[in-house]
């Protein structure tokens, strides 16, 4: 059965109708959800999922117990050992496990969070690709190689970039992609 990585920025709180759409037709091929238990568009996303009475679903958190779990969903608790609860490292290793389960992923992005970034860049460094709806363009972008990653970067303000840039050496990132990986898609 095909895992589907569904994640998104914290700041978004509605799914766009479009967005709605793509999951009930991953629920109709009855494909396993992976999400996590951030509020924002993890919690929208659960909150959808549950509506739609979506059972293969499995809710991922750092440490023992997620911070939500609307549908009473099987978890997956990542350990996380070398960094402080609370702190970026802490729910980046949730993040990462969900990237090593998934089969794809389904990003829903501000065009600013690094986190929902962060997650596409890990995606296709493990040659998954992702269809990522940048939320205020209303339209969605597929990221399977280093060309679909940078026209989907197109998107950023440069304050957010810089901040990329900064929080998670965003350019860094897209050069040692472009050298070090063949073109996916």
């Amino acid at each position: 059965m095909t895992k589907i990585f569904i994640a998104g920025s914290i700041s978004i709180t509605r799914l766009d109708f479009r967005v709605r759409n793509r999951i009930d037709n991953i629920i109709q091929a009855n494909h396993t959800v992976i999400v996590g238990d951030a509020d924002g568009a993890d919690r929208s996303i659960q909150a959808y999922l549950f509506e739609r009475r979506a059972s293969a679903t499995v809710v991922y958190c750092s440490g023992d117990k997620p911070r939500n779990n609307i549908g009473q969903w099987p978890i997956n608790c990542v350990q996380v050992k070398h960094a402080a609860p609370g702190s970026r490292l802490f729910f980046t290793a949730k993040d990462i496990e969900m990237v090593r389960a998934a089969d794809f992923g389904l990003m829903i992005w501000d065009a600013q969070s690094t986190g929902t970034l962060h997650n596409v860049i890990e995606l296709l460094r493990c040659r998954k690709k992702s269809v990522v709806f940048v939320n205020h363009a209303k339209q969605f972008q597929i990221v399977g190689n280093v060309s679909q990653l940078e026209n989907l970067i197109g998107f950023m303000s440069e304050p957010a970039m810089h901040k990329a840039d900064k929080k998670i050496r965003l350019h860094d990132m897209i050069n040692e992609l472009r050298h070090g990986q063949s073109e996916i898609f």
